[in-house]
């Protein structure tokens, strides 16, 4: 190993360290498929997808974008915090 080789192990930490967790969700235009932020077509359902450490998987439909925000951010009840 020269000094410009940097050890398997920090190599493999670094990776791991910037790898998207499993479980992640996230939501998708049910039609299209593409990501899209909440002024584009509010009202169509959202097709939440989990990733499984390789790929992202339908998990679940949701009816419209902010029913798909409350199940991607795990947000129970009326989100109120109290």
């Amino acid at each position: 190993m020269d000094g410009q080789d940097e050890p398997l192990e920090l190599w493999a930490a670094c990776r791991d360290a910037l790898r998207r967790p499993v479980g992640e969700l996230k939501a998708a235009l049910l039609d299209d498929g593409t990501e899209s932020p909440a002024h584009v077509r509010p009202s169509e359902p959202r097709l939440i997808l989990r990733w499984d450490g390789t790929q992202w998987v339908p998990e679940t439909i949701a009816p419209d974008y902010p029913t798909a925000q409350r199940i991607v951010h795990g947000i129970r009840g009326d989100g109120v915090q109290r």
